[in-house]
Parts: C-alpha cells; structure tokens; sequence
C-alpha cells in the first residue's frame, strides 16, 4: 500500500456564507492540490468537503494520513462520535440532530476504503500544508462573493 499524507482546510466567508476548501495529496515525492467551494455553505462542510474530495482522488486503497486542524473531523472520527451519531438515526443525543450528515455519510464510506490516521495540527500556526490548504480555501470561498 501506498503512503499518503492528506492536508485539508475548509474556509467560510460568515457561517454560513461563501465558502472553499483545499486538499494537498502527497506521495512518493509527488504533490497534488485540489479545491473548490460553493456560494451558501459553512466552515464544517468546507472541512468535511476537503477531507472526501482528497479521500476521493485517490484510485486505490492507501495508507492515508489525515492532517488537518479540524477538531470537529478529527475528534468525531477518533472519538467515534460519528458512529454513535449514525446508529443513532444521525442524533447527537436524544434532542440534538448530527450536523451534515450527509457529508458524514460520504466521508465513512471514503474512509473505510483506505487504513486511516488521524493527526490534528493547530490552524494558522505556521505549518506550510495546513496554510497552503487554507490559502486555496480562502480563494476558493472568494470566487463567490458579489
């Protein structure tokens, strides 16, 4: 198996509002960023988008390393919150809905195709990938302002 380091960041002009993401794909010595956005989104969507657009680039299973500055992906996916939510009809708890479950969805299909692990790195601190991802983010979430 392939090893794949994936950098991802979601950025939102309000929250919600226009918003990007950027991914950066990296192995073998080669180098691969993708991104995008979407006029009416939030910050969360941005991030989870970022994480299944990279996942989905891929062409066969690897061992893929997820760095991101998402608390809310990286904690819901190590913490198994996420699977709780979904057995529980994408319920937080017994008043609260699950956010974005539909993208939540998608992402636990995409993982389970590749032997995943999880680092989070604080956002804005200096860590080139994480404000390269940001950085596509951030203009990607542009292209939508009037």
């Amino acid at each position: 198996m392939k090893k794949v380091n994936l950098y991802t960041d979601g950025a939102c002009s309000g929250n919600p509002g226009p918003g990007g993401w950027g991914a950066i794909l990296e192995c073998d010595g080669h180098r691969r960023e993708l991104c995008g956005g979407e006029a009416a989104t939030t910050n969360n969507r941005m991030e989870l988008t970022a994480v299944i657009e990279g996942l989905k680039a891929l062409k066969y299973p690897c061992e893929v390393t997820l760095i991101s500055d998402s608390k809310y992906i990286i904690d819901a996916i190590t913490q198994k919150w996420v699977y709780k939510w979904k057995a529980n009809g994408w319920m937080r708890n017994k008043k609260d809905k699950a956010l974005n479950p539909d993208l939540w969805e998608q992402l636990l299909l995409e993982l389970q195709k590749h032997e995943m692990r999880y680092i989070w790195v604080k956002g804005h601190a200096g860590h080139p990938e994480n404000e390269r991802c940001d950085e596509m983010a951030v203009a990607e979430s542009q292209k939508f302002k009037g």
